[in-house]
């Protein structure tokens, strides 16, 4: 059976392409004003990478904040399930999945592949990914930089606020003082991963804690989350795919 799941997400829109549970295409671009018609065109590049028909697609799932604005589809399945449900196919021994997108953060406990429990931060901008990529912008850099300088600091820059526009303003005084950049964004994705770990935590972190979304990505982010939880974190490989993978798994029925 070859299905699709589709992931409308706050910024990005990704596309699965699922061959009897063997992933077959992957696309993905930035939603902006136009989401439905940026999944129909990622729908269509995903069949042609595949070399299939829209006819044989037998089965369509759509997820993501965006997803009344996707194509039709047979089943629409939230955020968190969708996650959860990517994340367990991929590593079967998930517990605790944090899913940390481009608008919020999601921390969901898992019990027999399925969401248990949740806790999400999206009242603050400051647990997003958004504001990651901000900042990065602001340091002039990219998001990869952003991640892999702030392993370089030797020196902590501690961000008190607990909200992205007063944080945002911290940041601009520390770049005015010349702090070094890896400091700067060392404090950053600490103080985003505090957090998110302060988030997790309301509904308990047991082993394996699995990471997904586009901020999993952010090799500084990941580093910062084992150290608050004291333990290893694993990252699947596509981590800002997972949920449209999981999409597409419920479209197949499981």
């Amino acid at each position: 059976m070859i299905t699709v799941g589709i992931d409308i997400g706050g910024k990005d829109v990704k596309v699965v392409l699922l061959n009897d549970g063997k992933v077959i295409a992957r696309t993905k671009a930035v939603g902006g004003f136009e989401q439905g018609k940026v999944a129909e065109d990622l729908l269509e590049k995903a069949a042609k990478t595949a070399d299939v028909s829209r006819e044989e697609i037998e089965r369509v799932g759509v997820t993501g904040s965006g997803k009344k604005y996707g194509p039709p589809h047979d089943v629409d399945i939230t955020e968190i399930g969708a996650a959860v449900k990517g994340a367990a196919f991929l590593i079967p021994s998930a517990r605790t999945v944090i899913d940390s997108g481009a608008e919020d953060s999601r921390g969901i406990k898992v019990e027999n592949g399925a969401a248990k429990d949740f806790a999400t931060n999206d009242k603050c901008a400051a647990g997003a990914g958004a504001f990651c990529e901000s900042m990065a912008r602001a340091l002039e850099l990219t998001l990869e930089e952003f991640g892999k300088i702030s392993l370089t600091s030797g020196k902590p820059v501690p961000i008190n606020a607990q909200c992205a526009v007063f944080a945002e303003s911290e940041v601009v005084s520390l770049i005015n003082s010349k702090t070094p950049k890896e400091d700067i964004a060392k404090a950053v994705n600490d103080a985003l991963a505090e957090r998110v770990v302060a988030m997790v935590k309301r509904v308990g972190v047991e082993k394996d804690v699995v990471v997904v979304g586009g901020l999993a990505r952010n090799v500084g982010y990941l580093d910062a989350l084992k150290r608050g939880f004291k333990t290893d974190v694993l990252v699947p490989e596509y981590p800002e795919y997972v949920g449209a993978l999981g999409a597409a798994l419920a479209a197949t029925g499981q």
